[in-house]
């Protein structure tokens, strides 16, 4: 009697399969890595229109265990109505840094249709994954989604950057795109929410972006969480406490010219901010937020504060960029 290939396994198995393989055929991108001979490997990897993976043989140094996934765009941007959905999974003890080779450009809407990325990551114990992408820069009337699921376990290790520019200066835009939305969640073992956060810019009648923004012109959030990365998670709160303890500081009870030099000084907003919080069980998780007038200060906040990161990736993230 013939059985079917699927009959001694678990029907959750079966379906868990089929699901992943739904999953494979709507994705436009998709990479594995994997231990191969005591080495993380990409063991398997595909793109299709409008994604392209590239994979360099060796980026930093050959004595670090880490591979490298830079993603592109054919056209150079994200065209209107665009959607891209990039799945990649880290296995255990494994090393991967994802990123761009320039920013990511998002193009005038047509008709009023939205473009979207999706990042669906599982990050496997004791392995890091690095997602250090150049911001994205959306051109006026753009409408654009993204979203980011990290699934991992307790011990697992994530670096996330998530920015976003004003737009093309160049051309006289700031703010001027219709709609962003950029949505990060991280869950642990079992579908635990540990990290959830989205954030919303769009046009109102009554205010604009630009208005809100102010003079800012780049927003960034920085997630940085496990056990390896522990010591950049304490060396970087230590250095924004300092760096912005002095942006905010309350003028003085001093009477006289000075303190009312000191008080008129005080009123004007810093070129740069930013603010770091812990979350997650025994603060397993660090979110950093930055807002700032040039992107050039953001690539030099993120060069110093994760260049510890270069052990493990073999080069400091943005080690080129912004420069």
């Amino acid at each position: 009697m013939n059985s079917s290939p699927f009959s001694s396994r678990p029907a959750s198995c079966v379906e868990r399969e089929r699901e992943r393989e739904r999953e494979m055929e709507e994705a436009t991108g998709m990479a594995r890595v994997e231990k191969v001979r005591g080495r993380s490997t990409v063991t398997r990897c595909f793109s299709k229109y409008p994604l392209k993976l590239i994979l360099p043989k060796k980026v930093g140094s050959v004595h670090v265990d880490a591979v490298w996934i830079y993603t592109l765009s054919y056209g150079g941007g994200i065209v209107s109505g665009d959607r891209v959905s990039c799945r990649i999974s880290v296995g255990d003890g494994c090393t991967a840094a994802m990123t761009t080779q320039a920013s990511t450009k998002v193009y005038k809407s047509v008709d009023s249709k939205c473009s979207e990325q999706i990042l669906a990551a599982r990050i496997g114990k004791d392995a890091l994954l690095a997602v250090i992408p150049d911001p994205v820069t959306c051109f006026s009337t753009a409408r654009y989604s993204q979203k980011q699921v990290f699934r991992l376990f307790s011990d697992s290790n994530l670096v996330v950057v998530d920015w976003i520019t004003s737009g093309r200066h160049e051309s006289g835009e700031k703010w001027d795109f219709e709609h962003y939305r950029s949505t990060n969640h991280i869950f642990l073992e079992e579908e635990q929410p540990l990290f959830l956060d989205s954030v919303v810019l769009e046009q109102k009648s009554s205010v604009s972006i630009a208005e809100r923004m102010q003079q800012y012109h780049v927003i960034a959030m920085v997630v940085i969480l496990g056990p390896r990365l522990k010591h950049t998670q304490n060396q970087i709160q230590d250095e924004v406490k300092k760096m912005m303890s002095g942006q905010f500081r309350l003028p003085t009870s001093t009477s006289g010219r000075y303190a009312r030099s000191e008080s008129k000084h005080c009123q004007i907003p810093p070129p740069f901010i930013a603010s770091c919080s812990s979350f997650g069980p025994q603060a397993v998780g660090l979110v950093i937020r930055v807002a700032a007038t040039t992107t050039e200060s953001v690539y030099m906040f993120l060069r110093h504060h994760l260049a510890s990161l270069e052990p493990f990736l073999g080069v400091a993230p943005y080690f080129q960029s912004g420069r």
